[in-house]
């Protein structure tokens, strides 16, 4: 009965903090990105660097977030207000993986080569860096 009223008092002013990290995380992310693109004088095209660093941001913003909406389920009192946190938690959770998938793509385009199988070119090439069937080269 005390820890629940402890709780109870807690929970809302940890969640509001760790809801603000994530607002600062963002602030910080979309300030970092903001600058390399004004640096690299607003070219779309190229490396996808910025678009990386920034995607890992807002998925540590998400975290917070998401930490903030699993301790509100301690407090929880009725099934309406369940239902809407636990809409709330599945889609940033499904925002999360998203931003993770599309990080991870992004990574592993710049680190695949495509590499020549054919001829004199490639003899230093081990069989086992390349996959036979595209004939890519993951470094």
């Amino acid at each position: 009965m005390i820890i629940e009223a402890f709780l109870a008092r807690m929970v809302p002013y940890i969640a509001g903090i760790l809801e603000g990290i994530g607002v600062i995380v963002v602030i910080i992310a979309s300030y970092k990105a903001a600058i390399k693109f004004i640096k690299r004088k607003f070219i779309f095209h190229g490396d996808d660097s910025i678009r990386i660093e920034f995607s890992m941001g807002l998925a540590l913003a998400l975290e917070f977030k998401l930490g903030a909406e699993i301790l509100k389920t301690v407090v929880v009192r009725t099934l309406d207000e369940f239902l809407i946190l636990a809409a709330v938690t599945l889609l940033r959770i499904i925002i999360s993986f998203v931003i993770h998938w599309e990080v991870k793509a992004l990574e592993k385009d710049q680190k695949v080569e495509i590499v020549e199988i054919n001829g004199e070119n490639n003899k230093d090439v081990a069989e086992d860096d390349v996959d036979s069937a595209d004939g890519i080269k993951l470094i």
